[in-house]
């Protein structure tokens, strides 16, 4: 399969990662978060999580440490709106994502558009709403509503970034371990069958959408 590469010529100045809840980036897009910090080490990362509360905000900060460690530039953000009310607490979250406009972003990861979840669809309209000039994508995340689609981009993963994905879930997560689907063959199956759609050379992929996609030739 052709791939077209971000970043061919010259890397990202900033990638935007946003997140409802604590453990959503990482489900969603942690391997391919691995492999931009290795390949662009350079390049600001600016990672922000939404709804936390005390004990799971240290989770996911240890988290996206470990996710961001090859880069040399990055920053978090966790905060603290009400988990389940994103879109009640509508205001307050819009004047928060006008303040990140500041970092200026070239790349973004999102929510997907069609996500069940109230507040991951509410990421989503926020993303588009405010950023009109960036490359977004939008990341999947599986749950028991059954809302994966068909995605139309594909990032191929190695085995051992997939491995160190799911190893930094399940050890900076324990507040999650006693759900049922919070486990290493979740992602790791999600992966596996997108790294078919994709004819990836590992088998595996993180697959996301995106919606608007300027193409150079």
């Amino acid at each position: 399969m052709f791939d077209l590469a971000i970043g061919r010529a010259s890397a990202p100045r900033c990638v935007l990662l946003l997140g409802a809840h604590c453990d959503d980036i990482e489900i969603g897009c942690g391997a391919t978060v691995l492999q931009m910090c290795a390949r662009w080490p350079d390049t600001r990362f600016v990672w922000v999580t939404l709804s936390s509360e005390a004990d799971r905000a240290a989770e996911t900060r240890a988290a996206a440490a470990c996710l961001m460690r090859g880069a040399s530039d990055s920053v978090v953000y966790v905060e603290s709106f009400r988990g389940s009310y994103l879109p009640h607490d509508g205001a307050a979250v819009k004047d928060y994502f006008e303040s990140l406009k500041i970092h200026a972003p070239d790349v973004i990861f999102t929510h997907y558009r069609n996500d069940l979840h109230q507040d991951h669809r509410f990421v989503n309209e926020l993303t588009w709403n405010t950023f009109r000039n960036q490359l977004v994508f939008e990341y999947e995340i599986p749950k028991f509503d059954g809302d994966l689609g068909v995605p139309n981009v594909f990032v191929p993963v190695t085995r051992a970034q997939l491995t160190r994905k799911t190893e930094i879930l399940l050890e900076c997560f324990p507040s999650q371990r006693a759900r049922s689907w919070f486990a290493g063959d979740t992602f790791e199956a999600l992966a596996r069958l997108r790294g078919i759609e994709c004819n990836a050379s590992e088998g595996y992929a993180e697959a996301f959408y995106g919606r608007k996609i300027p193409l150079a030739i």
